[in-house]
């Protein structure tokens, strides 16, 4: 009976870690799709805005310019901040890594 115990124990183990390793997964990639909506909503909030203005006071096409250019600035600061505290939560959690370089198939690392 005990055997049977430690081996449901240890099976647990494994498939509390085998979820937790899932789950991060699973986290890190809707940050990632977080951020790339920031990008692209932020230059197409900008785009429509631009549009309104030139629609409205018959600017065009310098309303469309100037609101795609903001919102861009606006879709890179969103997103910057985004990843600043991702970062600073990585930090505070003890997560460390080296950056890895790229290296393309056939090249030799240096």
């Amino acid at each position: 009976m005990k055997r049977l115990n430690d081996s449901a124990s240890a099976l647990e183990d494994r498939t509390k870690v085998e979820q937790s390793a899932e789950f991060a997964a699973h986290a890190v990639t809707g940050q990632a799709y977080k951020i790339i909506a920031e990008l692209l909503g932020g230059v197409f909030v900008g785009l429509g805005l631009g549009f309104g203005f030139d629609r409205l006071f018959g600017t065009s096409p310098w309303g469309l310019l100037v609101g795609v250019l903001l919102g861009f600035a606006l879709a890179i600061y969103m997103a910057r901040r985004t990843a600043n505290r991702l970062m600073a939560q990585a930090l505070a959690a003890g997560v460390t890594a080296k950056p890895v370089p790229y290296v393309e198939a056939g090249e030799e690392e240096d």
